[in-house]
């Protein structure tokens, strides 16, 4: 593979899957038991906060859990970041920490992060890896009920988006790794990336709704096929 000077990488729930994260699309996702609008909306969590805290704390129990861990796949793109001699973003979908703990550090929650909370009131964000009480007051201004989950719900804007499309517009080579495509605006990621005359590899379980648009796709288990793919590039700058 042609040596490259800048890499955005794209993750999706696919890597964080092969942890036992639960997704929200699969057979056994997150969704089967809440509709969307109850549990990742402004105005579910409105109408009933205390659902919405019960739906968060279990994800943050699960992430949590000893049994938890990062996999080959977060591992290798962190070794990826460590290794790379040129600009590197990794940009995640997912909101649990397996990237940070398995070493990354040049990444943007584009939708927020599941050991946090926000206060509605001051914009104050703290970390959390207790359960969040409807209740609970805010540690920063004092104020009670208004802490939310730090996550992004449908109908409101991604995180750090401007960060992304600069480094995307910037890039030689983009890397979608676990992700569906049905979730935009990160979907349309790859198009940005083209445009910018950027190189385009999908690695996934499974066809993705997006593939057409990639250059090269590579179909299997991340944790499998991403340090192979993480050696191949490395092997490029040596």
């Amino acid at each position: 593979m042609a040596t490259h000077r800048s890499i955005v990488v794209l993750s999706g729930a696919g890597v964080s899957a092969e942890s036992g994260i639960s997704t929200f699309r699969g057979v056994n996702g997150l969704w089967n038991n809440h509709r969307i609008e109850e549990v990742a909306s402004p105005e579910g969590f409105a109408r009933d906060p205390d659902l919405v805290h019960r739906f968060y704390n279990l994800r943050r129990r699960q992430l949590l859990d000893p049994q938890t861990r990062p996999n080959a796949a977060h591992l290798a793109l962190a070794r990826l970041e460590r290794s790379f001699p040129g600009e590197f973003m990794l940009v995640t979908q997912n909101i649990d920490d397996l990237h940070e703990r398995a070493g990354s550090s040049r990444l943007i929650h584009m939708h927020g992060e599941l050991l946090k909370a926000r206060c509605g009131a001051c914009e104050t964000v703290a970390v959390r890896y207790d359960d969040i009480d409807s209740a609970d007051t805010c540690g920063h201004c004092g104020a009670r009920r208004a802490l939310r989950p730090h996550v992004v719900w449908f109908g409101e804007m991604p995180m750090r988006l401007e960060e992304i499309y600069t480094a995307l517009g910037g890039c030689d080579l983009f890397l979608a790794v676990g992700t569906s495509g049905h979730v935009h605006p990160a979907a349309g990621f790859v198009d940005v990336a083209r445009r910018a005359g950027a190189a385009t590899v999908e690695v996934n379980l499974e066809t993705s709704v997006t593939e057409s648009m990639f250059q090269r796709r590579i179909l299997g288990a991340a944790a499998a096929v991403l340090p192979v793919l993480v050696d191949e590039l490395l092997d490029g700058t040596r």
